[in-house]
């Protein structure tokens, strides 16, 4: 991560997002509480109906993100949190193609643990999202 000279005040600064409450930044907790939340479904749902194949698995976790994450923007694990994802342009919906290229980022892992000065994954960041609490 960039030093707090490369970056505004707080995290979400250059984004226009406050520095806390409804609007922020998700901070690290939360996502990652959320995302194990929405990893234990899917293993659930896989370890119920699939014989706990890892690549059904995925696929649950992949089919939930999209899904969710494309029409109401957020997953189960992320309401838990009290988090949303949203566009940065302020449209009101992620949408199918933001919520395919942020889902496949995420499932790549990689992407979702490289973060920039705002504190985003590139998995956000290339989708052109943010994830903020409600």
């Amino acid at each position: 991560m960039a030093g707090a000279s490369q970056r505004g005040k707080w995290l979400g600064e250059h984004l226009g997002l406050p520095e806390s409450g409804s609007g922020s930044l998700g901070r690290m907790g939360r996502r990652i509480g959320a995302l194990w939340i929405d990893w234990l479904l899917a293993l659930a749902i896989s370890v119920g109906f699939f014989n706990n194949k890892p690549l059904i698995t995925l696929a649950i976790f992949a089919l939930e993100n999209l899904i969710l994450i494309s029409t109401v923007g957020f997953t189960i694990g992320h309401r838990l949190f009290g988090m949303r994802v949203v566009r940065l342009d302020a449209t009101p919906m992620v949408g199918l193609w933001r919520g395919f290229l942020r889902t496949l980022l995420l499932c790549l892992v990689i992407p979702a643990v490289v973060w920039d000065s705002d504190g985003r994954g590139l998995h956000d960041r290339l989708a052109g999202t943010v994830l903020i609490r409600i």
